[in-house]
């Protein structure tokens, strides 16, 4: 049976597979939320924007005739993923998570976990510092309750307007990073604390490492809970399962 591939994109890993997949001559829509201004352009169709919830990705899958669904989207997408089971489960499409391996504390490292944003603001609630808020551009509005803090923020576009706070410096930069730029980034700025949600994998750990290194702590957040669906971490093991047509981790 020909595939058509739906990408629920938004990742690093999400481009390697769409590459893999073009490569190999496989049909396929990569699919945007449209939350980045200048999202990386794989080679295959693209959309941009979202579906309508369960019900208008259910049309979608029908009417577009999508045999199998990778939700490669971030791991704090939760309600992304949440439809996207909720719909493949109604339309009969195979489902399977490309996910990044979370991250987790090592020797050298000074973390203090958080459950979820508002976590994370209320751990804010501190003497001023010089921070680097690494939590994307759609959270930025949650810490306008700590204006005192000194902030670095790096984000993938320009800010679409003022920011929430009375002392922040924007660099605008995509990974993945390195971390000899990261730690003299933090250096250049000073920072005394890194504030990251636990995004996982390698292209955006830079920092992370960086901070290790110049004994920074670090307040990570912690990744929301997923509803409950077969997941891999590696592109090859995603194509392995679309070879199979989903069989091969039970579909």
């Amino acid at each position: 049976m020909p595939r058509n591939l739906l990408i629920l994109a938004g990742t690093t890993e999400a481009t390697k597979l769409a590459r893999a997949v073009a490569a190999r001559e496989i049909r396929g829509t990569v699919s945007f939320a449209g939350r980045v201004e200048r999202p990386l352009r794989p080679p295959l169709p693209q959309r941009v924007g979202g579906f309508g919830g369960v019900e208008g990705l259910v049309r979608y899958l029908l009417n577009a005739r999508i045999t199998h669904v990778i939700n490669a989207t971030h791991p704090f997408a939760v309600q992304m993923g949440r439809n996207a089971v909720a719909a493949c489960a109604r339309a009969r499409v195979p489902l399977v998570a490309l996910t990044r391996p979370e991250w987790w504390a090592i020797t050298g490292d000074d973390w203090q976990r958080v459950p979820d944003i508002s976590g994370a603001v209320a751990a804010l609630d501190r003497p001023r510092m010089r921070v680097m808020l690494a939590v994307g551009r759609m959270h930025l509005e949650a810490f306008a309750p700590n204006p005192q803090h000194r902030y670095l923020l790096r984000l993938v576009d320009p800010p679409a307007g003022p920011l929430p706070f009375p002392e922040a410096h924007v660099v605008v930069d995509r990974g993945p990073f390195a971390e000899a730029a990261d730690r003299a980034l933090m250096e250049r700025y000073g920072i005394e604390l890194v504030v990251s949600k636990n995004a996982g994998g390698t292209g955006a750990y830079a920092k992370i490492a960086a901070a290790r290194g110049l004994g920074i702590p670090v307040l990570m957040i912690d990744r929301p809970v997923r509803p409950a669906h077969h997941e891999v971490h590696d592109v090859a093991d995603v194509l392995d399962w679309i070879a199979h047509s989903g069989t091969a981790l039970g579909v």
